[in-house]
């Protein structure tokens, strides 16, 4: 899979804390960008899936890998697209160093045509998903 972005932030709390805000799928809608609510089937571990709903559409994405309290990857599949967005949460005693990478492969010719502008879209919308979860986590 292509790489679409990778940000990283620095939070002031400690790991476990924004592990569980970062998990807390209930709250996903105020920190990721186009979500109005996310809900989990199951607890937060590999194979679990989750539905939310963005854009007015309904979806789903997985949790294909999990090592709890310090990584974990999100897996949704729409149509000729893959996407992988994976977390991971480092420990830095008072504080955490959080990164999202962003990965997309595209199916089909049409999707591989307008690859480039899709990777652009999900940077801009996306890439602002950590900055809004250190302002989620160290409130105001």
């Amino acid at each position: 899979m292509a790489q679409s972005f990778s940000v990283e932030e620095i939070i002031r709390r400690p790991a476990s804390q924004v592990w569980d805000t970062l998990t807390d799928w209930s709250n996903a809608h105020r920190w990721m960008p186009g979500i109005d609510r996310m809900e989990s089937h199951g607890d937060t571990v590999a194979g679990t899936q989750l539905t939310f709903q963005a854009r007015g559409a309904d979806r789903t994405t997985t949790i294909t890998r999990c090592d709890v309290g310090r990584s974990i990857t999100l897996r949704s599949v729409q149509g000729g697209v893959t996407a992988d967005y994976t977390y991971e949460v480092h420990d830095l005693g008072d504080a955490s160093r959080v990164t999202l990478v962003a990965s997309c492969n595209f199916q089909g010719t049409w999707w591989r045509v307008i690859a480039p502008l899709l990777r652009l879209v999900i940077r801009f919308t996306d890439g602002k998903q950590l900055k809004q979860l250190k302002a989620l986590v160290e409130g105001p």
